[in-house]
């Protein structure tokens, strides 16, 4: 992000709008954009926030599990207006196993997402990080489903309030079967997203920023902004490879993987 602006907000700005947008997420209720009560905030801003709240969850003991990038489709991007993928952070307690249940009640207006996660074996540290040191630095790529749900009324947000909102970040699952990258035909992996049995979405691995390793790239050059790295041993979601579906209560989901299996939840 071109705009490694300055701050706007103060300290206590932040740790303030921190404290409401988790609230909003642990206690499952909708707050509107930040950006209409603070329009100069900066993108700096907005990951001190997703940073802030981070540390709060570290410091309640809570492990922080992995990354995600998020808006990673030039689709998903125009259906949000928004201009550039974001990242956020997994917690501990968003992780659901494979074929497990979620509780739609935590939660505000869920809706899943067909991804794929890379599983690092070596440290990969921006600027000018590119999709071969993605490729070289990557353990294993297995699937993922991820569980998104914007703290933001009617999923209605801009880019510099999602990434406060820990990019909507709420639950994951990954399952199904770990191949080495060079395994497999990433630009070209096939999934098939079905909710309680009907087919409602398809999808290949080029819908993330015309390969999935790139997402990984440009999250590794995101983080280099801030000086942080991704570790070796990070589990990281690429980003939707599908438009997100909503999901109701009672809803049951599978996700088939070209390759790779399948993922898949039940919400009750």
């Amino acid at each position: 992000m071109a705009e490694a602006q300055e701050n706007k907000l103060t300290q206590a700005q932040i740790e303030q709008l921190a404290e409401h947008c988790e609230n909003a997420e642990l206690q499952a209720y909708e707050i509107t954009k930040i950006t209409n009560d603070f329009p100069e905030m900066t993108y700096k801003d907005a990951f001190d926030i997703q940073w802030e709240i981070r540390r709060r969850k570290e410091a309640r003991g809570n492990k922080i599990v992995g990354m995600k990038m998020g808006l990673t489709s030039w689709a998903k991007m125009a259906q949000m207006g928004v201009e550039h993928p974001c990242y956020g952070f997994l917690a501990d307690y968003f992780s659901i196993p494979d074929g497990g249940e979620i509780k739609h009640d935590e939660l505000i207006h869920p809706k899943i997402e067909a991804e794929l996660a890379f599983v690092t074996k070596a440290p990969l540290k921006g600027p000018g990080v590119h999709i071969g040191d993605v490729l070289r630095a990557t353990d294993f790529v297995m699937p993922a489903v991820e569980v998104i749900d914007s703290r933001y009324k009617d999923f209605k947000f801009d880019l510099k309030s999602v990434i406060a909102d820990n990019s909507s970040s709420s639950r994951f699952i990954a399952g199904g079967t770990m191949k080495k990258a060079e395994e497999l035909d990433l630009k070209n992996l096939g999934v098939v997203m079905e909710i309680n049995g009907e087919v409602v979405q398809l999808g290949a691995g080029a819908a993330v920023l015309g390969h999935p390793a790139s997402s990984v790239a440009m999250l590794a050059n995101m983080l280099g902004e801030r000086g942080e790295e991704i570790p070796a041993g990070t589990f990281i979601m690429i980003g939707a490879i599908t438009a997100a579906v909503q999901v109701n209560k009672g809803d049951s989901f599978c996700v088939r993987y070209q390759d790779l299996g399948t993922v898949s939840g039940k919400f009750v």
